[in-house]
């Protein structure tokens, strides 16, 4: 029996899909949902799960080496996207408008990338992903950018032109990316979900095939009709 780990909600619901696909191929997986996802990395290397699905690229870098952790594939990603109740549309923006984006460090960064992947803002290649508003070289809108902590992004859009809220606090305002959003971050971002295991492990025969049923189609499917591209599939 492989045990996985995972957040509630998304991530528990798409793995159920997988545990169910995966007896196709005789793979026995238990879905093991944790409340605190800062608990996931240590379960896994100390051996309390076999896998885990519940963490972006960046977020699972930084605890990689600390943890002896490999990522073995994507899994979907959860897109932050760009949301207004002014426009309905990009080329609606004005020049010097004001935008709100997460005052977060990481959030910060992951706005700004989205923000220049649409040509609104530039900056430094050296900063990657882990860009700040200093790294900024170019604003052609001579834009205003707020940071906001991302709780009061979805409050704070009566009183800016747009706001970059990430999937989570969308979902909590009942705003969905494919349906709401003027802008919404690409499947294939950075920012994708992983899988990881102990990076022992990554050459064990069950490690492929857990990975073979994360990409099956029935979960494929299921992540487009139950998620209408909300949820992204990188894969």
């Amino acid at each position: 029996m492989i045990k996985v780990g995972v957040t509630p909600g998304t991530h528990a619901e798409i793995m159920e899909q997988v545990r169910r696909h995966a007896l196709n191929d005789t793979l026995k997986l238990e879905v093991v949902v944790f409340d605190d996802n800062k608990r996931i990395d240590a379960a896994l290397a100390a051996g309390k799960i076999d896998a885990a699905s519940f963490e972006d690229g960046p977020a699972f870098e930084a605890q990689r080496r600390r943890y002896a952790l490999a990522s073995i594939g994507s899994t979907v990603t959860l897109p932050i996207a760009l949301y207004s109740r002014r426009l309905t549309s990009l080329t609606q923006l004005q020049r010097g408008a004001t935008i709100a984006i997460p005052a977060d460090a990481a959030g910060t960064a992951r706005a700004l990338v989205l923000l220049q992947n649409f040509r609104l803002l530039t900056f430094s290649d050296r900063a990657g992903l882990h860009a700040t508003l200093a790294d900024i070289t170019g604003n052609r809108l001579h834009l205003k950018i707020r940071q906001v902590p991302q709780a009061q992004l979805f409050a704070a859009l009566d009183q800016v032109a747009f706001a970059v809220i990430g999937s989570a606090d969308a979902a909590k305002a009942s705003l969905y990316p494919a349906r709401d959003s003027i802008g919404i971050e690409d499947a294939r971002s950075p920012w994708q979900n992983v899988l990881a295991v102990r990076a022992g492990d990554r050459g064990e025969p069950w490690v492929t095939r857990l990975l073979a049923a994360y990409h099956s189609e029935p979960v494929a499917k299921f992540i487009l009709e139950r998620y209408q591209d909300s949820v992204r599939r990188p894969w």
